[in-house]
């Protein structure tokens, strides 16, 4: 008896264990080799038990030892992870499996690239970035010193760019020399510089709404929240002060990610007040040249930058950018390339982001915008996961 109990007991446990490990499937559809895209498993799609912890369990090539970085996010702040994250390569029209296995020792990334941070320490920005681009924006106090004419403040919702040419994190160590006063960021010395002018402009992805011809936009954010930080994705929330656009009142929210390998954050706004917005792209002195594609979802604007050259570009999902406006004025910072977005109840979607030429394979004008039209066939054609019965 106590011998066919043993038994039992060691084949359910054999079953437990093996009722967690998970084989998927993941399929590439388009005729291009893709990587740098970020898988999304939840536990109910991995038919796991709702008292599973994403944060337990890694991620394997089938039929090889290779471990691939996964990340697990707790999107709704609630203290359990929703999804659990990692990039597989994929070849052209083709399928590769992995396994989603528990285990109780989750490798450590050895860097995380994926980094986001509110800044007290440079009045109140918050910054971005991953191992290819960098960006930030600005808070309620460096907008009151703007206000109240005290120097050294910012005031703009404008999203300004960091031009980094290395792969590690710039962001700390930035502020850090700033702060100490051992050097500048707008100076290069090796990584990058910080020479993009934001000033009153849409920056890189900022949003406007636009009545009657005119554009509408709010000030500085209000409040921040930091969602992740890496290895595979940063992403955080920035909340806005009710804002009025010709006796319209706007209610803005960004949710802003950025993933490991992207040029292009993700931005999804969550607004009232308007069927419509209006997500901008910095003409500077209006020397650049500018690039659409309406049906396949992107604009790009390419210009000279001091020594170099850089391109910038927005990216929505099919059917949403219902057209653009190359909208020029001689009022200081106000040119902006505009993309026109449906906003879809109470929310909508896109990805705004550069290449600048020297620390990105980008040289030209045409393999930016190439980089723009692939990246918008990849959203529209996102990879296909099946997990196996």
């Amino acid at each position: 008896m106590k011998k066919h109990l043993l038994l039992t007991a060691i084949l359910a446990s054999s079953f437990a264990v093996h009722s967690q490990n998970k084989t998927i499937t993941v399929t590439n559809s388009l005729p291009i080799d893709r990587e740098f895209e970020t898988i999304e498993l939840t536990k109910k799609a991995l038919g796991l038990s709702a008292t599973a912890k994403l944060e337990n369990y890694i991620v394997k090539e089938s039929n090889s030892d290779i471990i691939l970085d996964s990340q697990s996010v707790d999107n709704d702040g609630d203290g359990i992870a929703d999804v659990l994250l990692f990039q597989p390569k994929i070849k052209a029209s083709s399928h590769k499996e992995f396994n989603v296995l528990p285990t109780t020792t989750p490798p450590t990334p050895k860097t995380i690239n994926c980094y986001s941070r509110f800044v007290p320490e440079r009045t109140d920005d918050y910054a971005w970035e991953n191992n290819k681009v960098a960006f930030r924006t600005y808070g309620p106090v460096a907008q009151k010193m703007v206000e109240d004419k005290v120097a050294g403040g910012t005031l703009t919702s404008g999203i300004d760019a960091w031009l980094k040419r290395v792969e590690y994190p710039i962001i700390n160590k930035w502020y850090e020399k700033a702060t100490l006063g051992t050097g500048t960021y707008h100076k290069d010395t090796g990584e990058g510089l910080d020479n993009f002018h934001v000033g009153d402009s849409r920056g890189i992805g900022g949003i406007a709404v636009n009545i009657d011809g005119k554009y509408y936009f709010s000030k500085n954010f209000v409040t921040w929240k930091t969602i992740t930080t890496g290895p595979i994705r940063t992403s955080f929330i920035l909340t806005y002060a009710d804002w009025d656009a010709k006796g319209n009142k706007i209610t803005e929210s960004k949710t802003i990610s950025l993933d490991y390998g992207s040029y292009l954050s993700r931005f999804e706004i969550a607004i009232t007040g308007t069927k419509t917005i209006a997500a901008g792209i910095t003409l500077h002195d209006k020397k650049g040249t500018i690039g659409t594609n309406v049906k396949e979802g992107w604009l790009s604007y390419w210009e000279p930058l001091e020594d170099s050259e850089i391109g910038m570009g927005i990216v929505a999902p099919k059917n949403t950018l219902t057209g653009f406006d190359n909208y020029i004025t001689n009022n200081k910072d106000l040119s902006n390339l505009y993309a026109n977005l449906a906003v879809k109840d109470s929310k909508t979607v896109y990805y705004a982001g550069f290449g600048w030429k020297k620390g990105s394979p980008f040289q030209t004008k045409q393999e930016w915008e190439t980089y723009l039209s692939t990246f918008a066939k990849k959203i529209n054609n996102p990879l296909v996961v099946k997990v196996k019965k």
